[in-house]
């Protein structure tokens, strides 16, 4: 399965032109890959006191056109993540749309950046994001969520074989990005799509460094610090294979791990 990573410079703020240019990608994209994955909060970025002018709905234009480039080119879309306005509260939501063009899931960030102060602007999320895109089962995490092993385990041991993860990550915490991506994966023999952002927020420049990583660690794709799509290949059987090689869920002692601790 091909996926395509759209790393791409979002300036925050400019909500409109981050969509044109979101979408021209998306449609890029779509011509070479099954899946094509874009970043966190890409039609905003960090300009959070104007999220809730910026919200989407799940019937607005924006899932509309991303819905429509999915069934014209037959590619699902994993839509990165963007403000979204459900009843009164605004998530900070991933989309998935399959290549029919029909949203299948969403999933809302549930650790939010404290230090960012993202609990001002958006609502937690409070369930996991599951999925199946065709034979392919996933999950989905947001940015700081790869800070937390107990989410991405909890996809696993559900039967995610793929993670993918938008982020808007910082390059002066560069150095955590590939670590946290590649445990994630060695830990639970998964794939991690990780999809970063490019460009810079207030002086600080994001890392872009888009990740593919498979199911032992090795690095499938990556970007560099540019505007880019970074296209790569996931192979299923590695999960497998990976798993059987290495029994670390057979072996697991779940029966042990919480005892003693207020959880």
């Amino acid at each position: 399965m091909k996926v395509a990573m759209v790393q791409m410079n979002v300036i925050a703020g400019d909500v409109a032109g981050n969509k044109d240019k979101g979408l021209t990608l998306i449609s890029q994209a779509a011509r070479k890959a099954e899946v094509v994955v874009l970043p966190e909060i890409w039609t905003i970025g960090y300009a959070l006191k104007n999220v809730a002018q910026a919200a989407e709905t799940m019937d607005g234009s924006l899932v509309t056109q991303m819905a429509a480039i999915a069934r014209d080119n037959g590619v699902n879309i994993v839509a990165g993540s963007i403000p979204l306005k459900v009843d009164n509260h605004i998530y900070n939501s991933a989309i998935i749309i399959d290549r029919q063009g029909t949203v299948v899931a969403s999933y809302d960030k549930v650790h939010l950046f404290s230090l960012y102060g993202e609990e001002r602007f958006f609502a937690p999320g409070t369930r996991l994001g599951l999925f199946a895109l065709g034979d392919l089962n996933a999950g989905v995490g947001i940015c700081y969520d790869l800070r937390f092993p107990e989410l991405f385990r909890s996809l696993a041991l559900q039967g995610a074989q793929v993670v993918f993860v938008p982020a808007e990550w910082p390059a002066a915490r560069g150095g955590h990005w590939r670590t946290l991506i590649q445990a994630r994966a060695i830990e639970n023999h998964i794939y991690v799509c990780a999809v970063n952002c490019v460009g810079e927020h207030r002086g600080g420049p994001f890392y872009g460094h888009s990740l593919l990583v498979g199911p032992e660690g090795e690095v499938v794709a990556e970007g560099s610090d540019q505007e880019a799509i970074i296209y790569g290949e996931i192979d299923l059987a590695r999960v497998s294979e990976a798993r059987k090689n290495m029994p670390t869920f057979t072996d697991r002692r779940p029966d042990i791990y919480w005892k003693g601790l207020n959880q």
